[in-house]
This record gives structure tokens, sequence and C-alpha cells, in this order.
């Protein structure tokens, strides 16, 4: 008989049955240690994942209006895309970054960016994430800034930002510092949020890069975890805080791709896992602290340019997969993403995907519907031990930072990637339109986005005017500031950087004062 595998390699029988399940005993109901059948007795009944859409382009005039746009189609929580330059640090006006300034998402160059960009959007009614990194704890100065020039007291704003620098390095690049400092400022920020905004997430620790890279499903997972423990490892050793009260405020970010019931073992699997470590690892004792909390995406990666309204069906199959997984908030991708930043119509079509999976197919109304079923707890369990096992290999080779380091990891996803490009070339995994049925059909007519010149003027002539305005004693007296803390050990860095944003100093001016003491990471060589 034919050897039949999922997307991740875990062997698959033609059938399954009772004597594949487990001791009922050991799988609890939903919301009970270790939360396989998902984090709360009611599922979904009690309230829905959030939905948001990743948007930002262009201006912040520009994502405002959007933002407002999706909100009023029933959003319920927004996603902020920034730029290149303000991911990697770099202001608008530097001139290695004309070209790229408001292109893969909206320019942020000051506190005055961040209130244009939430103008009549109030701070304490939405929930907003951030995919953000090397300058996650900039931005995240920022929008507290921004909340407290709305009058909205810093323990009421609620969101999230990425803040998950280890993978940035093995995949998608929007690194700054190397990966010991940037440790400690990610730690910083955990502090800083437990203590001071304690409704707001300081990080999503994300598999989702990973897996866009080339990364498996099982190697998504796991590697995600054990970024996860890097990180908790990091503020546990300061000493200062317990796993409970931090724990809460640490989530997860995945991609959903196509292989079903593999997507909903891995949810499965991941939140079991890290239940079990954040309890035998840490010694927390609160079952809340145990959590795998998880946002992810329905589309990505798994999206193609041939037949490109497949992807309408993807994105739906993909959204199914992560709610019968248990995801806490969810963004679906845009059926026109390979070609060109969604069209107003595109993103209302991939929100109404989400509005009628949730009101109209009956999955909220019992949580884990596919709790007991021989072939999701059998997948379960498989996609476990392999996530178990891909940790393991990683603990002994001295972790995740000398894994990154040493260019291990990088490696590994290099290798997975190679093995999925050349099965689909083989056609051996099946893309419908790209190996099978495919067609000449040409590609769609979509409107793609170019920052115009005026767009492009607008944001450098308002950096300009801010650089103008602002007190140049009070910008050089908090940068000052940030530098010596940043020359210490045991200084918490995200007050400092919340004077920063007050006195309306530049995303490049935070990042080269922290680069003069900590230097720029060097990516190793792969092979």
């Amino acid at each position: 008989m034919r050897d039949i595998r999922s997307e991740a390699g875990i062997p698959l029988k033609v059938s399954y049955g009772p004597e594949d399940l487990p001791d009922p005993a050991a799988i609890p109901p939903p919301g009970e240690f270790p939360f396989t059948r998902g984090n709360f007795p009611d599922g979904y009944r009690g309230r829905v994942w959030t939905l948001r859409q990743y948007s930002g382009f262009g201006t912040p005039e520009e994502s405002n209006e959007r933002y407002r746009y999706l909100l009023e189609q029933g959003g319920t929580g927004l996603s902020v895309a920034l730029d290149l330059p303000t991911q990697c640090g770099y202001d608008s006006d530097h001139p290695d970054v004309e070209e790229e300034v408001g292109r893969v998402g909206v320019a942020l160059d000051t506190l005055a960016d961040v209130e244009i960009l939430f103008d009549q959007i109030p701070l304490d009614a939405i929930s907003t994430s951030w995919t953000i990194n090397g300058t996650a704890a900039i931005i995240l100065a920022f929008y507290v800034a921004a909340g407290e020039k709305q009058g909205v007291d810093r323990a009421k704003l609620r969101g999230t930002i990425q803040n998950d620098i280890l993978k940035e390095y093995v995949s998608r690049g929007t690194w700054i510092w190397p990966p010991r400092p940037s440790l400690r400022l990610i730690a910083d920020t955990i502090e800083f949020c437990a203590a001071e905004v304690p409704r707001f997430n300081a990080i999503s620790v994300a598999g989702a890069h990973f897996r866009d890279a080339g990364a498996n499903a099982a190697q998504e997972m796991a590697f995600t975890l054990m970024d996860g423990i890097t990180y908790c490892d990091e503020v546990v050793s300061r000493g200062r805080m317990t796993i409970d009260e931090f724990a809460p405020q640490v989530s997860f970010f995945f991609y959903t791709h196509g292989d079903f019931f593999e997507e909903i073992a891995k949810y499965r699997a991941g939140r079991r896992r890290w239940a079990r470590i954040v309890r035998e690892r840490y010694g927390a004792k609160e079952d809340r602290s145990c959590m795998f909390r998880v946002g992810c995406v329905a589309g990505g990666a798994s999206l193609y340019a041939p037949q490109a309204h497949n992807n309408i069906v993807r994105v739906a199959y993909e959204a199914m997969a992560s709610v019968l997984g248990g995801v806490q908030s969810m963004f679906t991708a845009a059926w026109d993403e390979p070609f060109a930043l969604p069209s107003e119509d595109s993103a209302t079509l991939a929100l109404r995907t989400q509005q009628v999976l949730a009101e109209e197919t009956g999955v909220t109304r019992v949580a884990d519907p596919l709790g007991g079923s021989y072939y999701v707890e059998a997948l379960t369990d498989e996609m476990e031990a392999k996530v178990i096992e891909i940790m393991d290999d990683l603990e002994q080779r001295g972790g995740m930072v000398k894994a990154v380091e040493e260019g291990y990891l990088q490696r590994l996803i290099s290798e997975e990637a190679f093995r999925i490009s050349g099965a689909v070339a083989s056609g051996e995994r099946p893309i419908v339109g790209v190996n099978r049925f495919q067609t000449d059909e040409e590609a769609p007519e979509t409107e793609g986005y170019e920052l115009n010149e005026q767009g492009r003027a607008r944001q450098l002539e308002r950096l300009a005017e801010v650089k103008r305005s602002r007190s140049a004693s009070d910008v050089r007296a908090t940068l000052d500031e940030l530098g010596r803390a940043a020359g210490a050990e045991d200084i918490n860095l995200m007050p400092l950087l919340v004077e920063c944003a007050k006195a309306y100093c530049t995303v490049g001016e935070m990042v080269d004062v922290l680069k003069d003491k900590w230097g720029e990471f060097q990516q190793p060589a792969v092979f």
C-alpha cells in the first residue's frame, strides 16, 4: 500500500478507530489544563475570535481611512502593517530608503504619525496588533504616548506587538541589533507591559514567518515554542518576576495552511505542549498562565498567482481549520495578495469570509466539535511527538540563540523549503491551477498601489516640520538618557523610550542611539 503522509511528514493510516484514541481521561474537557480542547469551556459561544484585517500602506492619513472603513464593516480589531524603513529602524528621509517609504505598509517616523494613524479611532475601544519586531519597543512607546494624547490611560490599552526577533534572524530579515541585546529589550517590554499595560500583549511569538520561509507545520510549532522558552527564560532569569506575573501576556502567531486536519492538530498539540512547558519548566501556579493564546493568518504563502480566485476558497478552508483548532484572533488574506496590496473590495471579501464562518456555519455553537475524533486525537498526539523531537534537538544544540548564531536553524528551514519547492514542481504536492488543472487563464486585473510623489512629499514635509517644531533640548536630553541606560544592564529601557516618543524623537534617532551601544547583527553563512 502506498505510503501516505501529512505535509509535515507524519505517516497516515487508511482509517482510524478506537484503538487510536487515547484514554478519554487523558483529554480533559475544553477550558481545563492542558487545554488540548481549547482555552475556554464554552469555546466561541461567549465570544468569537477577534476579526482583524492586516492593513497599512502609504501615509498615516491613507491607512487611517482604511482602518475606519474596516471597523465600519464589522472588524473588531486592527492589524497594522508597517513599511520596511520603519521595521528596520530608518526614518523616511534617510537617503537609502527613499523607494521603500510607504510601499508595503504605513510609514511611521514620529509620534505625530501615530496620532494621525488613529485619528477618530478611540484606543480604549479597539485592540491593535502590530507586526513589528526590530523596532517593536519603539512602536509600543509610540502607542502608549498616542493613547495618553487621546486621554486613554495606558492600563486600558489592548493589543499586541509581535516583538519576536529570533525568527527575524532566520526567516524574515528585519533585524537590527545582535540577539543578546535584542533579548534584553524584549524582556524590558514584557516587564513594562506586565506592570503598566496589563491588557496589552508584549510579545506574539510568531511561527508564521518560519512557515513563510519554508518550514513545515511541525517545525513551525517547534521553533515557535523554543522561541517562547527563550524569551521566558530571559525574563525569569532576571529574578524580578515570576512566570505567573507575565505569562498571560505572552501570545503566539501562526499561518494556517491547506492540510486541513494537520493544521487543526498543530494548534491542539501546541496548546497542550505549551501548557505543560509553563507548568513543568517554570512552575506556574495558575492555569491562566499556561494558556496558549493564538492568533493566525489564513492565507499568505499558501496563496498563488495562477487562477488567483482559487485563493478565495483556500482562505475559507484555512479559516475553518483555524477555528476548529481554537484560535483567539485571525485575519484572512485577500485573494489578490500575490499581485498587490489588497483593494478595498478584496479586503472586504476577506473580512466577510470570517463573518460568514462565525455567523452562518454553526462552528461557534459547540466547543471543540472535533474533540474525540479518532483521527484528530491521534494526529494531535503524532504532531506533539514530532514537535518534541525537534525541540529536543535544538535544546541539545544549545538553544535557539546558538542555533541562530551558528546558522543551524537557517539551514533546517532552507532544506525544508527546497524539499517543498521540489514537491510542488514535480506535482507530488498538488496545487490546483499551479500543477493540477492548469489553464491559459490570464492574470486578473488588479489595482497595484504605489505611494505617489505627493504622498511621499507629505510624509517628508511632516517629518521636517516635526523636527523644526519640537524642543531640541528635550530631544537631546531624552536620547542621551536612553544611551546611558542602554550601556547599563539593569535599567528597563521602556520608560525612557516613552519619554523619547513624547519628545517627538524619530524612530531612526532612537535606533541609532542603541546601535552605538549594541552594534548590528551580521548574518552567518548558512552552508
